[in-house]
């Protein structure tokens, strides 16, 4: 597994007990917003709202914020109207990073965003730099706890997955798109626990880190994350584990 992933997966189990649960659930619900705008109110018949749905769960959201959400997307109450923007650009050694934001202000935000990139020794770049660069996919994160990777898998390729690793004490399904809800469902059916499940950005290659140029990508990495108008960062640098968690602790 690379190592934004890496990065992924640590700062998704430090965030259950983060104190910032209050900008978890602004980026939460301007998803659901967004999704039930796009595909409707009903998750059944909306994956990606289902996707948010189930994330809002995940995050102990109350339900009422969910609903009022969704009713938000669907013009049954007012809210802000929210644009979906991706920012590309490049940080410390190179590293491609692929931004993905939902915000009710573009000249504020791809200021901040720019500030951002500058502050750590990266640069904004032109729309399509470095999206070639990544495929997209379908990624679910399941515990470990009690399974075997070989039952894991021969659900997961009957499924229709592409790939199970093992991280610890979770495993990790990718999927194509085309395929991913099918996935998910069977692992929902047989009722292991998914930590994660969501459409995610796998790089073609990876671009080594150490040093300072890891430590500036990492703090660059959380500043984005901390950007409320962020819904989501990938990027293609791979730094040990080990240098990872030191950092992130």
């Amino acid at each position: 597994m690379s190592g934004h992933n890496k990065w992924s997966t640590i700062k998704h189990k430090k965030g259950a007990a983060d104190a910032k649960r209050g900008k978890v659930f602004s980026k939460i619900i301007k998803e659901i917003t967004i999704a039930a705008r796009m595909g409707g109110g009903d998750p059944e018949g909306n994956p990606r709202l289902r996707t948010a749905v189930l994330l809002a769960r995940q995050s102990n959201m109350p339900k009422d914020n969910v609903e009022r959400a969704i009713k938000r997307g669907t013009g049954e109450i007012e809210g802000a109207a929210y644009e979906e923007i991706t920012y590309e650009g490049y940080g410390p050694g190179g590293v491609a990073v692929l931004v993905e934001a939902l915000t009710d202000n573009k000249n504020r935000t791809v200021a901040e965003i720019r500030h951002i990139f500058d502050k750590y020794n990266g640069n904004l770049g032109e729309s399509g730099c470095v999206a070639w660069m990544f495929d997209k996919k379908g990624m679910i994160v399941i515990s470990a706890a009690g399974l075997s990777e070989d039952e894991v898998m021969e659900l997961a390729l009957e499924a229709g997955a592409q790939d199970v690793s093992s991280e610890g004490d979770t495993f990790e399904i990718t999927a194509d798109l085309v395929d991913f809800e099918r996935v998910r469902k069977a692992v929902e059916e047989r009722g292991w626990k998914t930590e994660l499940a969501e459409m995610t950005m796998i790089p073609q290659n990876t671009v080594k880190l150490e040093g300072k140029k890891a430590e500036q990508m990492l703090k660059m990495m959380d500043a984005l994350d901390d950007h409320e108008d962020l819904q989501k960062v990938f990027a293609n640098f791979d730094i040990s584990e080990e240098e990872m968690i030191k950092a992130s602790a």
